[in-house]
């Protein structure tokens, strides 16, 4: 890594990001014209998000009710420097942040934990936000500290706790759509100041926003029931035993894809053959849908967890145990999703496609650390992780009867025969041990180191039943690992300000792709390819500040960094026999940075601005050297979030009205190595009308107000997904104490 390099970030960002909540809170101080404290635990520990070294951006519950957080989606939008893309089924999603990307069946760059419990799959990660007390987006390598995949931050999620006070709300919503929603929690004490429950309930109905030109239907009907019970038991004071299960299921679109090189006959529909008639292939051209067959998908998860902790006179010991089921379901038309038949006669090519995944995991994690109010902090623990993974993909003839469901085993049903099914079992471990320790050298210095080792284990058993690629039968088995440090520096020369440089490392284990992928690969001219991903391991450096100004009425944050990344995935698609592969780029450098900042400028109106630059180069690809100094794909080059919140001062049936304007800029991204084609930059609106009562919220919101047309996913070879343009809605929540 050169030294301009190095130092271009700090003279061109001057400032840049840090942890100053995008969202503005209606809880203020006693005086009500200052910014409220925030708590944060980015550290695991309670402190002041003024005092932690580290990026993050916090959301309180209050914040969560008052933006209309709703989805995952909903706070990505206000952290600078992350992104996500949405395109197919709900188990799908490609989460990028400061330019460490996830990819379709690869892992997060980030831990997520909810409730203090790590989850082990991307496919987790989409999900409802409903009954919430905070969320953290703690932004750098985490791993040391959070654990696995953690290489560019974690996402802590902290359902509300049940108390001693009885309390809870029901919310009732309808939108665009024809979306009904409905969702409540109770809570209080079962056994008063011992033993406390808490019982969320969250459904959502819609029949979809794309109109599927074909069948005349909508094309991503979206129905979600989740269902959270939390129990608390603290017999002790220095004992507490925190149990929560959670049932989720999901039944909404499948694939979502069209492909932007087809002809088209006379009825707008009909595709005729290999050409132009929907081109151009580029990432801005977004294209109706026209499949034949109906788009479906389906995730059921099943999730328990116990965390146990127990303070003792030398520390707190905790235990946390989860144990998680998933599958999931989705079929629609095949490449090149048209309303076409597979008779060579009219197009020789369409077809059907399945994806059938089954998931069972369960992880034990054991730390213990000292007392936080002592010079020389510590901690040490252990993780565990087992999981087995079943995944098939499977083609078939369309014949116009639909398409049946494919799991284990191929069909001979001459309805929808099947064509290719790619198989395999996963059998596979984590193991991680780790342990830091932080110590104040003065009053205003802190200096703190972490390290974690994590040795993953895969063993892939491939069906004795795929056809027509690879070596039915085979057992395979790879393992990955890494030693992960991460030292932080802070400095505090007041009370209200804080600088910090930290450096880390990040691992995200390689895994098996399908078997025979490497072959079919090379058939179909993509080089490259193996059946075995490689892992990602990165590097880091990061330097930053955040501070309080007048009066406590303005807080600003500054970061800059840079990190050098071996091996990042990328995704790559055959749609002949709709393959998913991941390979690697050798080596790609990332450089930026964020600048944020929350003003209270009078009691009634705040203010927030956050913007975020990420530069991305691709500095070694064995594999094509001609896209050496390209830009890394999925990484927007930059992002702006700004927004207000004023509230009336004449109430309103004894309620106070507010508006909220929220403004999301994001830049300009590349797909794929070869920057094949762009998506040109976004602008999105979205506006929301409140009356807020101490007992009660109505609300009025209109999503994407610029109806902004774009692809929530392109890849390469002209694969569109599009998003849905303008959305509104009107809630009604009432709270009860």
């Amino acid at each position: 890594m050169t030294v301009r390099r190095v130092l271009t970030p700090f003279l061109i960002g001057g400032l840049a990001a840090f942890a100053a909540p995008p969202v503005m809170s209606q809880s203020n101080s006693a005086q009500n014209d200052d910014l409220e404290e925030i708590v944060v635990t980015a550290r695991r520990r309670e402190e002041s998000v003024l005092d932690a070294p580290v990026a993050v951006n916090v959301f309180s519950g209050r914040d969560v009710v008052d933006a209309g957080i709703e989805r995952v989606e909903d706070f990505i939008q206000f952290t600078p420097n992350v992104t996500l893309a949405t395109s197919q089924g709900i188990g799908t999603s490609f989460l990028t942040i400061r330019g460490l990307t996830q990819v379709r069946n690869g892992e997060a760059p980030v831990a997520t934990l909810v409730d203090g419990v790590l989850q082990f799959s991307g496919i987790q990660f989409r999900q409802e936000i409903f009954d919430i007390q905070s969320i953290e987006v703690v932004k750098g390598p985490q791993g040391a500290i959070y654990g696995r995949n953690a290489t560019g931050g974690a996402i802590i999620i902290n359902t509300q706790r049940p108390t001693n006070e009885t309390d809870g709300y029901v919310n009732l919503g309808y939108g665009d759509g024809n979306e009904f929603r409905v969702g409540g929690a109770i809570g209080g004490a079962i056994v008063e100041d011992e033993l406390y429950g808490r019982l969320s309930v969250n459904y959502i109905d819609r029949d979809g926003y794309l109109d599927n030109l074909t069948r005349g239907t909508e094309d991503d009907p979206f129905e979600d029931l989740a269902v959270r019970a939390r129990m608390i038991w603290e017999p002790t004071d220095n004992l507490s035993v925190d149990l929560r299960a959670n049932f989720a299921r999901h039944d909404g679109r499948g694939i979502g894809f069209q492909f932007q090189g087809v002809n088209i006959a006379a009825d707008g529909i009909t595709a005729t053959g290999f050409g132009t008639d929907t081109g151009p292939v580029d990432a801005d051209n977004v294209l109706p849908i026209i499949s034949n067959n109906p788009d479906i998908g389906a995730r059921d998860t099943d999730d328990f967890a116990a965390k146990i902790d127990w303070e003792t006179a030398y520390g707190t010991f905790t235990s946390t145990t989860s144990y998680t089921t998933i599958e999931e379901f989705a079929d629609s038309d095949q490449f090149p999703y048209t309303n076409a038949r597979s008779a060579p006669e009219l197009f020789g090519f369409d077809g059907t496609q399945t994806g059938y995944f089954d998931l069972e995991a369960w992880s034990q994690e054991f730390r213990f650390a000292s007392p936080a109010d002592q010079r020389l902090r510590w901690e040490v623990g252990a993780y565990y992780l087992d999981w087995e993974r079943f995944v098939s993909l499977s083609t078939g003839v369309d014949t116009g009867n639909g398409i049946l469901r494919v799991e284990r085993q191929p069909l001979t049903n001459p309805l929808n025969p099947t064509t290719s099914l790619l198989a395999d079992d996963n059998e596979n471990t984590a193991t991680a041990f780790f342990g830091s320790l932080a110590y104040d050298i003065t009053d205003q210095l802190e200096f703190s180191l972490a390290l974690r080792y994590d040795d993953e284990e895969r063993v892939q058993f491939v069906s004795p039943l795929q056809f027509p690629a690879g070596q039915p039968g085979a057992r395979n088995e790879e393992s990955f690992d890494k030693l992960q440090p991460k030292v932080t520096l802070r400095y505090q020369p007041t009370p209200n300000q804080n600088w910090y440089a930290t450096y880390g490392e990040g691992f995200r284990s390689g895994q098996f792709n399908q078997n025979g992928i490497a072959q079919v690969a090379a058939g179909a001219g993509i080089i490259g390819v193996s059946d075995v991903a490689d892992q990602e391991d990165s590097e880091s450096f990061e330097v930053g500040f955040k501070g309080q100004f007048l009066d406590d009425r303005l807080r600003l944050g500054a970061a800059v960094f840079t990190t050098d990344v071996e091996g990042q995935q990328f995704f790559s698609f055959i749609g002949a026999i709709s393959a998913q592969i991941l390979t690697n780029i050798d080596d790609v450098s990332l450089w930026g940075g964020e600048l944020e900042m929350v003003y209270r400028a009078t009691e009634q109106l705040d203010a927030y601005a956050a913007i975020g630059y990420t530069n991305s180069e691709i500095e070694a690809y064995a594999v094509d050297p001609t896209a050496v100094g390209n830009e890394a794909p999925y990484i927007a080059d930059n992002t702006f979030n700004a927004g207000i919140r004023y509230e009336l001062a004449n109430s309103l049936f004894e309620a106070t009205p507010y508006v909220r304007l929220d403004y999301e800029r994001r830049g300009s991204q590349f797909w794929d190595v070869n920057n094949s084609t762009a998506r040109s930059a976004l602008d999105f609106l979205n506006i929301r009308l409140g009356l807020q009562h101490q007992d009660w919220l109505l609300s009025a919101d209109i999503e994407n107000a610029l109806d902004e047309e774009f692809n929530s996913e392109w890849v390469a070879g002209g694969f569109s997904a599009a998003a849905p343009g303008r959305i509104w809605r009107v809630q009604l929540r009432y709270d009860f104490f």
